[in-house]
């Protein structure tokens, strides 16, 4: 069943362009897809490095947005970078990528290109109910990989029980494994222009491709 997404008001208020691309489909998580890669460092990692070039990386389309967005929250960019400017920088400084399972690799290929953040979450783990929603004072989660995130005053994916993620860093709770069979991912926009439509089409192109994802199904949150 399609999960029910909401944009709360008061995030709707402080920046109006805020969107939600939706993704949700079955899926067998695997360790790795070669071609995956070989796309990611041949064509990806390149026409990256051209961008920053290009632009600077606080300036690349829907990057500059987001970063616009988070200072409306009350939140320093620069210090709680929205996820797809923290992909490019580790591409721009030539770390590469962290090598996860075939869903949060296509998950950061679709952030990176589109230069939204995108999350996946294992269904199974979700409520019902979801909000994207400003974080609470005090508010924090147990981050993938780090320690206590403070999640005050960014941009909170939340259900029934609490924050699940944000588009900095996403919470252990409903992260993607090798077990799960079921994924939402989602695309957070805070432009206001036609690339989320874009990331979408790509986005499902690539899961197919790369995932092995079937029966997606894509909507738009406005």
């Amino acid at each position: 069943m399609r999960k029910e997404l909401r944009i709360d008001e008061e995030m709707k208020k402080l920046w109006p362009a805020t969107r939600v691309g939706c993704l949700q489909y079955r899926v067998k998580v695997e360790k790795k897809n070669e071609e995956l890669w070989k796309y990611l460092k041949k064509d990806i990692f390149r026409k990256t490095k051209d961008e920053i070039f290009d632009y600077g990386v606080n300036e690349i389309p829907n990057i500059k947005e987001s970063r616009a967005a988070y200072k409306a929250f009350g939140k320093d960019p620069s210090r709680y970078r929205v996820s797809s400017e923290a992909l490019i920088r580790r591409i721009g400084q030539g770390k590469g990528l962290y090598e996860v399972n075939t869903v949060v690799d296509v998950n950061n290929l679709i952030s990176i290109e589109s230069g939204f953040s995108a999350g996946s979450y294992d269904v199974e783990k979700l409520g019902d109910r979801l909000v994207f929603r400003i974080g609470k004072k005090g508010e924090t989660y147990q981050g993938i990989g780090k320690d206590e995130v403070n999640i005050e005053a960014l941009p909170v994916l939340s259900d029934e029980e609490g924050a699940i993620g944000s588009s900095t860093s996403d919470s252990r709770r409903a992260m993607i494994t090798e077990d799960a069979r079921e994924v939402l991912t989602l695309i957070y926009s805070f432009s206001d222009n036609q690339d989320l439509e874009k990331a979408m089409e790509s986005g499902k192109k690539y899961l197919e491709a790369y995932a092995k994802a079937e029966d997606i199904q894509g909507w738009i949150v406005e």
